[in-house]
């Protein structure tokens, strides 16, 4: 055990480096309107919502209810609802909100948009439906081209914050890129060139370069993430890359194995990597091995939870993505996936050898008990994390294992409040968190100067986060005792572009309808046809 590797203290205080690329703008004169016909438009001169209670993001409880002023895209005024009052506010288009809330679009850091098979209105809709008014796609390829368009409003997208790899945008040969005396170099030219959100996946296995790149890209205006990799663990795990400089780590990789008595997990003499039936199976066993421990248990809810925090990362969970694991009938199963599941998707989704995250085939009951196991310590280890002061974002990894995106935004809400964390520490996850990790200052909360991006929701995601899904939740009339649903978000504004909710749901029914037109029998859904 080499304890060099551990720094116990509590105590950390959050830094940002003013980044150098450009910011969300703010716009309160409106350059123009568009208008999407009947799914959305703005930005509007005077755009009111009148008396709605407000769940601000950082975490504090509803207030209200307010009015509250957008001009262009800018959150200008909010004041206290009064029916009575002659000088309410005004606009040239009013929401009202009676009994309705509010609160910041999330910021869903981290998805993917698969290939081009797949398409992207399908993805943004879905995203924008529920809840999402940003994202960083990790397929940065296939949103080059909108880039512009969708900073101007003209496409229908959430806001755009890709994810990079470790010298993309430059021309810089690998020799140099992989030379830690060039990481500046490297990184300038990457953040000079737009980049903002770089993945360091491929530098796992050289700590030295791991960290070059890491302190180069903070120092250059920019963060980084890491999905660290399994294989790779005896050189970073999730320890070493917070000591290391990396901004966020996502996914659940690396913290067990920083844990354990030796530095290595314990694979099997026939594991391979690129088995991935095999890798994942492996990748809850070693929570298993470091939980059953009581040493090794207690170290990874406290020391490492403290080093972690003390080192300043950012906990991305990404706890939808992976939930099928645990239960592969129910996800096959999910309600909406008949209706609102694309084809093309649901054929990623099926079990195969030859794609990635397809690997649930002789998946056993031992399987779903050691992601059961795992899910849970895993939550453990998120809520001492955010008890100890440290920053847990918000991220869903979808759309891949039986995870349709969209859904999964909710669904990810849900299983992060599995840690014991309160709602409002998630919802604060999911925006105002979000938001300060991206280097964005004007987003993820709902206050006067920042970016209108606001959901009008039917209910208190504080209460019930089920009330975001675009079908809303099982209700009960007190007076007649009848079942009904709630709305949903009726409206997603993004960049103060109010969308209609109900409307860019019709069109991904659409869009998947068309999709499954020529669709036939599959190993998952033969037995029941």
């Amino acid at each position: 055990m080499k304890l060099e590797r551990y720094f116990f203290t509590a105590l950390f205080i959050f830094s940002i480096t003013p980044a150098q690329f450009d910011k969300v703008e703010l716009k309160p004169e409106p350059t123009k309107m568009v208008d999407f016909d009947d799914l959305g438009a703005g930005p509007y001169k005077r755009l009111v919502i009148r008396n709605a209670m407000v769940i601000p993001g950082h975490g504090g409880p509803a207030t209200g209810p307010y009015d509250i002023l957008v001009t262009g895209n800018v959150i200008s005024k909010l004041q206290r609802h009064d029916p009575d009052k002659p000088d309410r506010l005004e606009g040239n288009r009013v929401i009202e909100g009676d009994n309705l809330y509010v609160m910041p679009g999330m910021l869903n850091l981290h998805l993917h948009l698969r290939n081009k098979s797949l398409p992207l209105d399908y993805i943004f809709y879905l995203q924008l439906a529920t809840g999402v008014t940003s994202i960083g796609p990790a397929e940065e390829g296939r949103v080059q081209d909108i880039l512009e368009a969708e900073r101007n409003n003209e496409v229908i997208s959430p806001r755009l914050f890709p994810l990079y790899g470790w010298g993309s945008k430059t021309d810089f040969d690998e020799e140099f890129r992989m030379d830690p005396v060039n990481a500046d170099k490297v990184a300038k030219r990457m953040i000079k060139n737009g980049v903002r959100q770089v993945y360091l996946n491929n530098l796992c296995w050289n700590p030295t370069m791991f960290g070059a790149a890491a302190r180069a890209i903070e120092k250059a205006g920019g963060i980084t993430a890491v999905h660290i990799q399994p294989s790779s663990t005896s050189q970073v795990n999730a320890l070493d890359a917070a000591r290391l400089g990396v901004t966020m780590i996502v996914h659940h990789y690396g913290y067990a194995e920083s844990a354990l008595n030796r530095g290595v997990m314990n694979y099997p003499v026939d594991y391979n990597y690129l088995d991935e039936n095999k890798r994942f199976r492996e990748a809850a066993q070693v929570w298993i091995e470091a939980g059953e421990n009581p040493e090794t248990r207690h170290r990874l809810l406290n020391d490492i939870a403290d080093s972690l925090v003390y080192y300043g990362v950012t906990m991305q969970p990404n706890r939808a993505t992976y939930e099928a694991n645990r239960d592969i009938v129910r996800a096959h199963g999910l309600p909406w996936h008949e209706k609102y599941t694309h084809q093309v998707l649901w054929e990623m989704h099926l079990p195969s050898p030859h794609a990635h995250a397809s690997f649930q085939y002789n998946w056993t009951s031992l399987d779903e008990y050691r992601w059961h196991y795992m899910y849970d310590l895993w939550g453990d280890l998120i809520f001492e994390f955010n008890k100890r002061g440290g920053r847990v974002a918000y991220g869903t990894d979808d759309n891949y294992q039986w995870s349709t995106g969209g859904f999964g935004n909710i669904r990810e809400l849900q299983l992060v409040l599995e840690s014991g964390m309160h709602p409002l520490e998630v919802l604060r996850s999911a925006t105002y968190n979000s938001a300060q990790t991206i280097l964005e200052p004007k987003l993820g909360m709902i206050q006067k100067g920042y970016i209108a991006d606001i959901l009008v929701v039917d209910g208190s995601p504080a209460e019930n986060f089920r009330y975001l899904y675009p079908f809303g939740a099982i209700m009960m009339d007190e007076e007649t005792k009848e079942m009904y649903r709630s709305k949903g978000i009726i409206h997603t504004i993004k960049d103060g572009v109010v969308f209609e909710n109900e409307n860019l749901m019709r069109e991904v029914e659409r869009i998947v309808r068309e999709s499954k037109k020529d669709a036939g029998l599959d190993i998952v859904t033969e037995p029941f046809k």
